[in-house]
């Protein structure tokens, strides 16, 4: 399921479960199930293609595959790929969206504080 290119990614979310209330964690998290709740992480975030998270994402490098209704919040690079649907803003570093991906929402480009 997980492919050689992903590193730090901890934790993986199978197909078969459900998880109402948020998921908070400092590395990578992949999802194949449905999340009822806020994802919040400093590491990697993969929604696979037939995933649900129904709540924020927020993370260091996003890639939604899946269907994704609430915010996005990057301070890396967010994917949205042609099989994903998001419903919901984005705020991003650099973003890329496929031919065939369904948003509905707006995007901010996140301000980076230089001191």
């Amino acid at each position: 399921m997980i492919r050689n290119g992903i590193k730090n990614i901890h934790t993986m979310i199978g197909e078969d479960v459900e998880i109402d209330g948020p998921i908070v964690l400092s590395n990578g998290i992949i999802v194949y199930g449905k999340i009822n709740g806020k994802i919040e992480t400093k590491g990697l975030v993969r929604i696979a293609k037939n995933a649900i998270v129904n709540g924020d994402v927020i993370g260091g490098d996003i890639r939604i595959g899946g269907e994704v209704k609430g915010n996005i919040i990057s301070n890396g690079h967010v994917t949205l790929v042609k099989t994903c649907s998001l419903k919901g803003d984005i705020t991003y570093q650099k973003l890329h969206i496929e031919d065939g991906a369904k948003f509905e929402g707006k995007c901010d480009i996140l301000s980076v504080k230089k001191d």
